[in-house]
């Protein structure tokens, strides 16, 4: 090995853990692969104190160079901010092969360095939140292998996420072609299986030894990597590079043995994004609670093993009834209500061996006779009440909600652990109270729509049925929106402060109370408990950050067509959503008159009904808005004792480690430092599985495509109607607007976006349900909608021209019209 000559050129051999900061993350990945015993070319290391490869430096990477033989040599960046656990950094920093002599070495070291400051190194580094004064570049020199085929090595699959299986891209020659993706390199999946076929550039048993070393390094490093490898010409494997596959979806964690499957069930609510560890905390008590009450085991702290927190996203273990054969084969279908691709991706899993049917239920029969017997003689009363008297059903779920929030405060004089153990267990008591009297209106309505589809079929389509459900009643989430435009309306003579100061700035201001009041403090008063990602207690509401709803009025006052105006649009959407129920009645009546007049009844019945779809998640944030008052009152005593750094966090905690720490003393900052890093890498994820099996399969990566013609986004319908608009790609609610007439194009939403619908004139989502809150209120307002566009924020940027199809699901870009506005990309 070279020796150390001095602190700016080092030997791979002698470099120690933890000096990153030293030689950077290439280098330490090598020094790591040394200390462990692996085969990796000789070299050195020009470290990140060393300065221009001149004069004394110069000299010293000269006689290492010599020491190696002066032959051909490796030169590859090596920055500090390089190959970590969650950013490697691929391709945006400089490589240089086959170098020989002095000169060009002393050239191919400075382009390393060079490369620390390229566009794409920069940009990247901007993306993953590294400031550029924190990364530092060292080069890596390594003697040059003479391959005869050469690759990557992934030690699990970054295609479908499974770790069982290994892939391989190999080459005959060097192996930089394929990191450059300049040739289809020979490929191959490792499932442990032996394969004794010849073929491609590797034999069966090189295969084998990659494996065997892929199982060894990984094991090594605690975590998937991707090794670039070489086989020289005498046959013997050498390691290039090792760095951790940052792209995969993290494995699931269960108390349950076997290979499961698992559903993720936050989109339901429009959280893409992921939990902090409290609101998850919040979120698995609250369950186990409500669980408890009607029957279900569970821990009231840690909840139902069923709910699996995965890189902050709730999945809902659904193994059992995949495995039992009475409902696996209809769940699919059942399924399609949450996407078509989650679908896909169920019936590729009822394929799978390994869930083949088992016998027994995936219930304990004692426990559904329980449950049954204390929820359904109140369902199906309230059921057939709501169905009866819609008006009295509503007036009882409105009276619930009143008394929710009324209830929904703790007392005085509690202490801290034993106020946020009052503040808990009201979730359960909401759960298992309100929702009594909230829910059988709701079923009542979805089961009067079903009824009339029936009646129908063969007279109109589903989407016309969904026509009659514009415009609705007694929406709690509509009631907000207009109550904000009417704000809007009423603050003409503030037109220019709200139009031309940023929203953070107005937030900011209103908060100091530096802005005249126009009506936003009645507001807050009565919506200020809703936000963004509402049902994760750990993110702020509006009455603590009101700048989204600066940024929705501001968009409300840039809309100048009177006939555009919010109130109108909905008022007309409530009257044609009427006209359209006499409209089915009468094409109905010609052939089907008895049937005419059942779905008659069964259409006004769901209308009258159906507002009430945003009404028990409205009336629990008041509880979830208590519970956060009560956390951020202990996060601030927690601060006060030292135990802190601030108060909110206390939010990367969980319940149980709040309560705890009200009582013991223990400094908490290092455990909180590393959550609140996990939660911001987590938030920045563009793409989550509806899927995932143990092994970390993606399902919906092993599923075809659905193909969908040139120019055209095939996702789900969930609002009918069609409109044509320039593109508006929004990943954050948080200070953004839409312009009107714009279709607005989002990861996700739930009624912390709705603000925005009120100017939009479509919607697009990449995940969501028909039935949640986004495609309910775009139905509402009159908007078409699609919904499960994989990629949309991607594919689509701000400006483009398109057209949403709310009932055929689909979205067609314009492909003539390249035209894009200023902020093209999108809006965070």
């Amino acid at each position: 090995m070279v020796p150390v000559s001095s602190p700016t050129v080092v030997s791979l051999g002698d470099v120690e853990p933890g000096d990153v900061g030293l030689v950077g993350g290439k280098a330490a990945g090598l020094a790591e692969l040394i200390r462990s015993g692996e085969r990796v070319p000789e070299g050195f290391c020009i470290t990140t104190e060393a300065g221009e490869p001149a004069g004394d430096l110069r000299r010293r990477i000269v006689e290492a160079y010599e020491r190696l033989g002066s032959g051909a040599v490796a030169v590859r960046s090596s920055a500090t901010a390089e190959d970590l656990p969650h950013a490697s950094f691929a391709g945006q920093h400089e490589t240089v092969l086959n170098v020989r002599g002095a000169d060009a070495l002393i050239e191919a070291v400075r382009r390393c360095r060079d490369s620390l400051d390229t566009e794409r190194a920069v940009a990247y580094r901007a993306a993953g939140g590294f400031g550029d004064a924190a990364v530092q570049m060292a080069v890596v020199v390594q003697r040059m292998v003479d391959p005869a085929a050469a690759g990557v090595l992934f030690t699990a699959n970054p295609i479908t996420g499974t770790r069982t299986e290994m892939v391989v891209d190999a080459v005959a020659g060097l192996g930089d072609v394929v990191v450059d993706g300049s040739v289809v390199p020979d490929h191959y999946v490792l499932d442990g299986r032996p394969d004794e076929r010849a073929h491609g550039c590797l034999t069966p048993a090189q295969l084998a030894e990659l494996r065997e070393t892929g199982d060894r390094v990984q094991r090594r490093a605690g975590s998937p990597q991707d090794v670039e490898f070489a086989f020289d010409r005498d046959g013997t494997l050498w390691l290039l590079q090792s760095r951790a596959i940052t792209t995969l979806f993290p494995l699931p964690t269960s108390p349950r043995p076997g290979p499961r499957v698992y559903f993720e069930g936050g989109h339901m609510q429009g959280m893409l994004r992921p939990f902090t560890p409290m609101g998850m905390s919040v979120m698995r008590v609250a369950t186990a609670l409500y669980f408890r009450s009607i029957g279900i085991p569970a821990d009231p702290l840690d909840g139902h093993r069923g709910i699996v927190d995965v890189a902050g996203r709730m999945y809902l273990d659904l193994t059992g009834y995949v495995r039992y054969r009475p409902l696996r084969t209809k769940l699919p279908g059942a399924m399609t209500i949450y996407g078509p691709r989650v679908a896909t991706a169920l019936a590729r899993v009822l394929d799978d061996p390994r869930f083949a049917p088992l016998p027994g239920r995936p219930f304990r029969l004692r426990t559904a006779i329980t449950v049954t017997a204390r929820v359904a003689p109140g369902l199906v009363a309230g059921l057939v009440s709501a169905l009866v008297n819609p008006a009295r059903a509503r007036e009882r779920a409105f009276r619930a909600a009143a008394d929710v929030e009324r209830r929904s405060h703790t007392p005085e004089g509690l202490g801290t652990a034993e106020r946020l153990r009052v503040a808990a267990a009201f979730q359960g008591s909401f759960l298992s109270t309100g929702m009594a009297e909230m829910l059988p209106p709701l079923y009542a309505s979805m089961l009067a729509r079903a009824g009339a589809i029936g009646l129908l079929r063969g007279v109109a389509a589903e989407s016309e049925v969904d026509e009659t459900l514009r415009g609705m009643p007694d929406n709690v989430t509509t009631e907000m929106d207009l109550a904000l435009w009417r704000l809007a309306a009423a603050a003409g003579e503030h037109r220019d402060l709200l139009l031309n100061t940023p929203p953070t700035e107005l937030a900011a201001r209103y908060l100091a109370g530096g802005l005249p009041e126009f009506g936003l403090g009645e507001f807050l008063r009565a919506y200020g408990h809703r936000g963004a990602a509402e049902i994760d207690v750990g993110v702020p509401r509006w009455a603590e950050d009101p700048a989204p709803v600066f940024a929705a009025i501001a968009g409300y006052l840039r809309l100048t067509d009177p006939e555009q105006a919010p109130d109108l649009r909905f008022a007309r959407a409530a009257a044609e959503a009427v006209a359209k129920i006499d409209e089915l009645v009468a094409r109905a009546r010609r052939t089907r008159p008895v049937r005419a007049r059942i779905a008659g009844f069964l259409l006004r019945r769901s209308r009258a009904l159906a507002g009430l779809r945003e009404l028990p998640k409205f009336a629990w944030l008041h509880a979830l808005a208590e519970m956060r008052r009560q956390l951020l009152a202990a996060g601030a005593e927690l601060r006060e004792r030292g135990l802190l750094d601030r108060a909110d966090d206390v939010m990367f905690l969980d319940v149980r480690e709040a309560i705890l720490a009200a009582g013991e003393p223990g400094d908490l900052r290092s455990r909180i430092a590393d959550r609140r890093a996990e939660y911001a890498r987590e938030t920045a994820r563009r793409s989550v599985p509806g899927l995932l099996l143990s092994d970390g399969t993606i399902p919906e990566a092993l599923a075809p495509a659905t193909p969908a013609p040139e120019g055209t986004l095939a996702g789900m319908a969930a609002a009918p109607g069609s409109a044509t608009g320039r593109a508006r790609v929004i990943l954050d609610p948080a200070g953004a607007h839409v312009e009107p007439g714009e279709i607005l194009v989002a990861p996700t939403t739930d009624p912390g976006w709705t603000p925005l619908f009120m100017t939009a004139g479509g919607l697009v989502t990449e995940t969501g349900a028909a039935m949640a809150h986004g495609p309910t209120v775009a139905r509402e307002y009159g908007i078409p909608a699609v919904i499960c566009v994989r990629d949309a924020t991607q594919l689509i940027t701000t400006g483009q021209v398109i057209t949403v199809d709310g009932a055929a699901g689909t979205v067609t870009v314009d492909q003539e019209d390249g035209a894009t506005s200023p902020g093209s990309r999108p809006d965070r």
